[in-house]
């Protein structure tokens, strides 16, 4: 089993308070030739009619030396998870939770805000100390 962010808790209280319920802590996509675990799973009911939306999320904190080393990281394992979801026939929609500090002085820089655009990111902005989701940027 990996290990754990620093975050993870605050990020699944967090959704829990936005509406959503945790299905899977980590989520387990198994293809015959690899097998990752996504931080989160999880689900809310969005219209009687419509059924479950379904998210997955990988929960980040940027707190060590190099936040550009470690967006690199969050990238890569951005897309690739992305394509594992994608090649289990998973509906789930993949987010990157970020801090909001972290988001305020790094990836609001135009430089930066090309990469998420260019490779799609999804993103949500999540406040560790309150627990709180501050914005969900698609």
């Amino acid at each position: 089993m990996p290990a754990k962010d620093i975050f993870h808790q605050a990020v699944r209280h967090a959704l829990e308070k936005d509406g959503w319920t945790i299905t899977d802590d980590p989520l387990l996509i198994d293809l015959s030739e690899v097998k990752v675990f996504i931080d989160l799973g999880a689900e809310r009911l969005i219209a009687a009619e419509r059924g479950n939306e379904e998210i997955a999320v990988e929960v980040k904190s940027f707190v060590g030396g190099s936040t550009i080393s470690e967006f690199h990281t969050a990238l890569g394992q951005f897309i690739n998870y992305r394509l594992f979801l994608r090649r289990s026939n998973s509906q789930r929609l993949l987010y990157l939770a970020v801090p909001s500090e972290t988001y305020a002085e790094f990836f609001t820089g135009e430089i930066i805000g090309q990469v998420l655009k260019e490779n799609a990111l999804k993103i949500i902005v999540y406040e560790p100390a309150m627990e709180v989701i501050e914005k969900w940027i698609n």
